[in-house]
């Protein structure tokens, strides 16, 4: 009798354990039919979004162009800016005295003749006196040849006297030939000159326009001429400096494009093109240096910084935008097209994405190609797009 009630038993917990496996199962497939739904639903959900101005410009969404770069078949390379010997001068003053005052600061644009300091010295008082007492001795040593040359023609007077007039007219002339040229050299016009405006203060001119890179002197310092001032550089002279390796070397012609960057500041691209090639390695890395004129837009350029550089090898070119532009998902490419461009004045901006195909990567750019035509020069999400995306699939993450 136990033993029919123990089989008994063990036959309801069987049938009961039978049930719960079904319920379980029956469960799990209802999740998965779920999970299916909403995948099918986001691979179906909507491929356009909105913001406002005020929410673009909170998140930094930048609006552009697709480009036509040039990404294919290049070298990159690094490099340095430099400024020609003949577009750089350290200023100084050809003779010592105390800085008087220092008309301009580190990055201020001068233009060539302009004073860039002013010195003091008492010497240059007493130089000027020389020159008026040379000068006036001069004039007495004149008139004294003319009487003694007159003498001597009537022979009514000595010939040594004639020619110790002579010599001391000549020495005269030379001595204040000097002077003269002395107080050129000082920035004073001798012409200008008289007892009542003797000037104890010179000015030290700027020999080129350029911009000041460095200031050597304070305000009561003493300079001589071997002791700079100012630093002056032509930045509208800057070349590129490229260190190329030689296997590279037989890719290079004079004219080929460069696009480069700042190697600390790779933000802003810049354009320079070849006009010379190096025949001899550089002592340690082994390069050569390939020489470039900069072309175009030289803001914010300054002599000796390092570049990273692409030289292009052909003249193909290829759509392409920021690197930033493009946003992945599903295993897609994709960029933001703006629906609404011609509309400056609304308030809220329509995007589009639009799967692209991804293309070579150079400079901070990609090269892409659309999977469906869209109008020309349309206007695009050129950096933010990853907002752009987070706000469309937020949206239909809530719509699920």
């Amino acid at each position: 009798m136990k033993f029919y009630i123990k089989h008994i038993l063990l036959s309801v917990l069987f049938y009961v354990g039978l049930l719960a496996m079904n319920s379980c199962g029956n469960h799990d497939a209802h999740n998965h039919s779920n999970e299916e739904a909403a995948h099918e639903h986001s691979e179906t959900e909507s491929s356009t979004t909105s913001l406002s101005k005020a929410q673009m410009q909170a998140v930094g969404v930048v609006l552009g162009k697709v480009e036509n770069k040039e990404l294919t078949s290049t070298i990159q390379a690094n490099g340095v800016l430099k400024v020609p010997n003949n577009s750089r001068a350290n200023i100084s003053s050809i003779y010592g005295g105390i800085i008087q005052s220092i008309n301009v600061e580190i990055g201020d644009n001068v233009k060539k003749g302009q004073v860039i300091a002013t010195i003091a010295n008492p010497q240059f008082v007493q130089l000027q006196e020389e020159y008026l007492a040379a000068s006036s001795k001069l004039l007495f040593a004149e008139q004294e040849h003319q009487r003694q040359n007159d003498l001597n023609k009537g022979n009514a007077g000595a010939l040594k006297n004639l020619q110790n007039a002579t010599a001391e007219l000549d020495m005269l002339r030379s001595k204040q030939s000097s002077l003269k040229q002395q107080i050129i050299l000082m920035g004073i016009n001798p012409t200008n000159i008289s007892s009542s405006n003797l000037k104890p203060v010179i000015s030290v001119t700027s020999p080129l326009s350029g911009t000041v890179s460095n200031l050597y002197a304070i305000i009561g310092a003493y300079v001589d001429a071997t002791s700079p001032i100012a630093e002056i550089v032509d930045n509208a002279s800057l070349h590129l400096d490229l260190h190329i390796f030689e296997k590279d070397l037989p890719l290079l012609k004079i004219g080929q494009v460069i696009h480069f960057t700042l190697t600390n500041n790779p933000v802003t691209e810049y354009d320079a093109k070849i006009y010379s090639i190096g025949s001899s390695f550089e002592s340690e890395s082994k390069t050569i240096s390939v020489h470039c004129d900069v072309t175009g837009n030289k803001q914010g350029l300054i002599d000796g910084m390092n570049i990273s550089a692409i030289v292009s090898l052909n003249n193909v070119t290829q759509p392409a935008v920021p690197n930033d532009a493009i946003v992945n998902a599903n295993n897609k490419d994709y960029v933001f097209i703006v629906k609404n461009s011609e509309k400056t004045d609304s308030t809220n901006f329509n995007f589009e994405r639009i799967e692209v195909v991804k293309g070579v990567s150079n400079m901070g750019y990609t090269a892409i190609t659309f999977v469906k035509n869209i109008p020309e020069n349309t206007t695009i999400v050129s950096k933010g797009a990853f907002f752009i995306n987070a706000k469309l699939t937020n949206t239909g993450e809530h719509e699920h």
